[in-house]
């Protein structure tokens, strides 16, 4: 699968191995193994060393990435090197705010970087981060940017429109990947999908996720259904080029252009 084609990217403490387990019969596109936040100081290592192993057993078709640790942290370096050796997919690193951040850990892991921008300066910067040597995609790190930009807690995501989407503007000007942030309320199935549907009309590829439960509730908004596929199938098939009458709409190459995009991410994902 590529970056592109996933709606649903699961983040799991890597220190967490029943978790992990339970993950390679999970609904998801990625598997995002965390070092980072989801991990206490004195299992880094232990985390580390069990998200290689992982890794190297596979998650099936899911496509596997780890989040680090950020520069300065005692972690850093050595997560690199493990990593470089690794199988793993992408590396996600967190709080973003240069392009050289993404540059520093692609030279030494050589595995496309996607960049979680959680600040105002990252922000700012997501331009040239999404189009730095290596960068093969944007996170938005809602709840970090909430908290900078002293948004209060409880507010819905008014507060965030013009950065959700810049974000998408940087990803989709630099070619690459982009995702929406995560999702806290837990028990909130009606909320959660009201957000992916958001998400999906400001132009975000798929979601970042929290729990399995809300797994299947970003399939369904950011997947395209089988409706939307057989006309997309219908179009290319009636297309013959320039502008023409389709099913009571005019088409032209864009249209179809935007059907074959359609086809292919149906196909990634098993829609048919």
């Amino acid at each position: 699968m590529q970056l592109h084609h996933a709606r649903s990217l699961l983040f799991l403490p890597a220190s967490n191995a029943r978790a992990i387990e339970k993950a390679r019969g999970l609904p998801c596109d990625m598997v995002i193994l965390d070092l980072e936040d989801a991990v206490p100081d004195d299992k880094k290592v232990e985390a580390r060393e069990a998200a290689v192993a992982a890794v190297a057993e596979g998650f099936g078709s899911r496509l596997a990435a780890v989040r680090i640790n950020v520069a300065g942290t005692p972690w850093y370096g050595d997560e690199m090197v493990a990593l470089k050796k690794s199988a793993v997919d992408y590396i996600v690193l967190p709080k973003v705010e240069t392009a050289e951040q993404v540059k520093a850990v692609f030279s030494v892991c050589q595995k496309p970087v996607i960049a979680m921008i959680e600040s105002p300066a990252g922000l700012l910067a997501a331009p040239a981060i999404a189009k730095a040597e290596g960068a093969g995609g944007l996170f938005m790190g809602t709840n970090d940017l909430r908290r900078e930009l002293r948004i209060p807690a409880g507010a819905d995501r008014t507060g965030l429109s013009l950065a959700l989407q810049s974000v998408v503007v940087a990803a989709r000007a630099g070619g690459v990947a982009v995702f929406d942030g995560v999702y806290n309320r837990l028990d909130d199935a009606e909320g959660l999908e009201r957000e992916c549907r958001e998400g999906h009309m400001l132009g975000f590829d798929g979601k970042t996720l929290i729990h399995p439960n809300q797994i299947l509730v970003a399939n369904r908004a950011f997947g395209p259904d089988a409706d939307a596929v057989a006309e997309a199938r219908r179009l290319v098939e009636a297309a013959t080029g320039g502008a023409e009458r389709f099913e009571g709409r005019m088409i032209e190459a864009m249209h179809v252009a935007q059907a074959q995009d359609l086809i292919a991410r149906a196909e990634a994902v098993g829609v048919q």
